[in-house]
């Protein structure tokens, strides 16, 4: 079922059970249609650094020119190793990166980086944030129902909530349908979990509300990942920051700097 990019608020609040099947809280049993690309687009990383100037008459480095000083490296992001950091397009500004204690935990810590100058490298402009992620940790093959969070790098690209916009830089679609109630894993409510959320583009159509259910991998490997307001427990394959701090990524994010995730446990990450 396909959601308008910005429908009117019109619809009564559904059954949680209705909310956590169209959320990254939900298992998704139904047949898999023909995948028609995978999450976390954009593998192509940053240029690397030019090879170093040969000299002519030994074979050997160059090294700086008498008197100077070499340029200091481009500054990288903490914890992330070669493998992951070039997954990261080379057009993309700032990066979420949300680094779980374990493959199997499900805390986990938040912190937004920005690179304003490619010579200067990355510097963290918000966090670390407490963050809680998949009640079971992390996957790197999530399917509907293992309660585990997708570990990659995705882009984000859409934005929503039960409550009005807060001045996000996203695509925001308000609507009642993000409304949710219940309990947690561990009796926590989960009232006001989705007044904000940003869609993560794990299997998912993008430039879309977060409430669309398209599965480009089909519905057997999930859908419906949200970065969302955290509700004091782990989630079921979400990755979850306290209110404020939701305000504070959606009046950050901007689509003009390619934003995305990196997302898993800190030995995957660090790869």
């Amino acid at each position: 079922m396909s959601v308008p990019r910005r429908p009117p608020a019109l619809l009564a609040a559904p059954l949680l059970a209705l909310v956590l099947l169209l959320t990254g809280c939900s298992s998704d049993p139904a047949p898999a249609k023909a995948p028609v690309g995978a999450p976390g687009r954009g593998a192509a990383g940053p240029e690397s650094d030019a090879a170093p100037a040969r000299r002519a008459s030994s074979g050997q480095d160059a090294g700086p020119a008498p008197g100077r000083s070499p340029a200091p490296a481009p500054t990288a992001i903490p914890g992330l190793g070669p493998e992951t950091l070039a997954k990261i397009p080379a057009e993309t500004r700032q990066v979420f990166v949300v680094t779980g204690e374990d493959a199997d935990a499900n805390r986990s810590s938040a912190i937004l980086y920005s690179r304003e100058d490619p010579v200067e490298g990355w510097k963290p402009t918000a966090g670390p944030w407490d963050a809680h992620n998949g009640m079971k940790g992390w996957t790197d093959h999530h399917v509907a129902g293992d309660l585990r969070s997708p570990t990659g790098v995705y882009t984000l690209t859409d934005a929503g909530g039960r409550l009005p916009d807060p001045g996000a830089l996203l695509p925001y679609d308000e609507h009642p349908r993000f409304a949710v109630d219940g309990e947690g894993f561990f009796g926590e409510p989960l009232e006001g979990s989705f007044d904000y959320v940003v869609a993560i583009n794990y299997n998912r159509t993008e430039g879309v509300s977060p409430l669309d259910r398209t599965r480009p991998l089909g519905l057997e490997r999930g859908g419906g990942i949200w970065i969302h307001v955290d509700h004091g427990g782990p989630t079921q394959g979400c990755v979850s920051v306290p209110e404020d701090r939701m305000r504070e990524l959606l009046r950050t994010l901007d689509p003009a700097l390619h934003p995305l995730i990196v997302m898993g446990d800190a030995e995957t990450l660090g790869r």
